[in-house]
C-alpha cells in the first residue's frame, strides 16, 4: 500500500516537478499543478479530465472518488494512498503529470504562431509614408 513518502518520491522523479506548499496541502507542479496531497497525508486530490476521472472512480471505487465541488466535475479526483499500490499510485501520477506538462496557454490567452515557435510576440511597425498635401 502507498503512502504520502511513495508519492512523493514518485511525483519528484517526473520530469520538470516541483513542490511547493498550496494552501493546507502540497502541490506538485509541472507548468500546471497536477496533485496535491493533504497536510495528514493520508489523501491526494489528483487533477485528471473528467473521463480518467470516470475510468479511476469506476475501475477503483474504494480508491477514488470526485473532489465533492466544482472542482470535481472538471476532473478532480481525491484518493486514498492506503488503498492504492505503488504501481497503482505511479499510474496515477503519469496520468495526471501528462495532463499537466503539456505547453498550454494561460487562461484567456489567445496562442499565436511566435508563441508555439516559442519566441515572444513582437508587433510588427510599418514604416508610414508623410501626409499627401
Amino acid at each position: 500500500m502507498s503512502t504520502s513518502a511513495d508519492l512523493r518520491r514518485i511525483a519528484l522523479s517526473l520530469e520538470g516537478t516541483t513542490e511547493a506548499p498550496h494552501f493546507d496541502r502540497t502541490a506538485f507542479r509541472a507548468r500546471r499543478i497536477y496533485v496535491t496531497l493533504a497536510a495528514d497525508g493520508n489523501t491526494a486530490n489528483f487533477m485528471f479530465t473528467p473521463d480518467q476521472q470516470e475510468f479511476k472512480c469506476l475501475t477503483a471505487p474504494d480508491a477514488f472518488a470526485p473532489v465533492a465541488n466544482a472542482w470535481g466535475k472538471r476532473g478532480a479526483t481525491t484518493a486514498i494512498l492506503a488503498t492504492l499500490t505503488n504501481a497503482e499510485l505511479e499510474n496515477a501520477l503519469r496520468l495526471a503529470w501528462r495532463r499537466a506538462a503539456v505547453n498550454r496557454p494561460p487562461k484567456g490567452r489567445v496562442q499565436n504562431a511566435s508563441d508555439r515557435a516559442g519566441r515572444a510576440h513582437t508587433p510588427k511597425t510599418t514604416k508610414r509614408s508623410a501626409p499627401r498635401r
